[in-house]
């Protein structure tokens, strides 16, 4: 069984289940179910790097890392959002279809590139647009046969993160939001609590200070109004 944290394979060709998973046959009956009416092979198991197998299957893989396999115009296509988990995509032109984005797993020859294409395929010669390199995964591959060193499927890590135990991907501190939220909450609080102590003479309770935090800047003072007396009062008469 391979690492559930994508180890490459030798030569850094990518993952072991890679090339198992772009040679597999898809959309044909399943040998187990296929008197089901959801027999279609459309599965793939990264760890077992076997077979496609039908969703009736799905119980013989319970806890391995599996993926779907769709068709698009009879090429077999992955959703992004569950293949870029697992490797590196980029170079490779995505696409959305039924309002997910997907990328295909082999190359789509395409012998006369259309009027006005300036970028294709490096592998096929499909037409692409102009950021990316390759079609399809299977063409990616192929430029790394090739011998090019700045491509590779294994994913970045990023900085603080340990993948033995499951760090976060996310590029903040590890310090969580809701703690940092806490802190500059107390740090607003003890401000309140010292501007109100300097000028009302007396500590606000909790209660009191929660309800002025806002708005958190302090009250205009008008000097010209602070050197003006009150007039002497005068009882009415009885």
């Amino acid at each position: 069984m391979v690492s559930p944290y994508g180890k490459m394979g030798n030569h850094d060709m990518g993952p072991p289940w890679l090339i198992p998973m772009l040679s597999a046959s898809y959309f044909i009956p399943c040998a187990v179910h296929g008197e089901s009416n959801k027999s279609e092979c459309n599965m793939f198991c990264l760890d077992c790097m076997g077979s496609a197998f039908c969703s009736s299957c799905l119980i013989y893989h319970r806890d391995h890392r599996v993926v779907q396999i769709r068709r698009s115009s009879y090429h077999n296509v992955v959703r992004v959002n569950e293949i870029q988990k697992y490797i590196d995509i980029s170079c490779v032109q995505t696409y959305i279809i039924n309002s997910a984005k997907i990328v295909f797993l082999n190359e789509r020859p395409q012998p006369r590139p259309g009027k006005g294409v300036t970028n294709t395929c490096e592998i096929c010669c499909r037409s692409l647009l102009d950021s990316f390199r390759f079609c399809s995964l299977g063409c990616k591959l192929g430029g790394m046969k090739r011998g090019d060193p700045d491509l590779t499927f294994a994913l970045k890590l990023k900085q603080n993160r340990d993948p033995f135990f499951g760090g976060s991907e996310s590029d903040d501190s590890s310090t969580p939001k809701k703690i940092r939220r806490t802190y500059a909450f107390n740090r607003l609080m003890d401000g309140l609590s010292i501007y109100s102590s300097n000028n009302d003479g007396a500590e606000s309770s909790g209660d009191d200070a929660a309800t002025n935090i806002s708005p958190a800047t302090l009250p205009n003072f008008n000097h010209r109004n602070a050197r003006r007396r009150k007039g002497i009062p005068h009882r009415a008469p009885f």
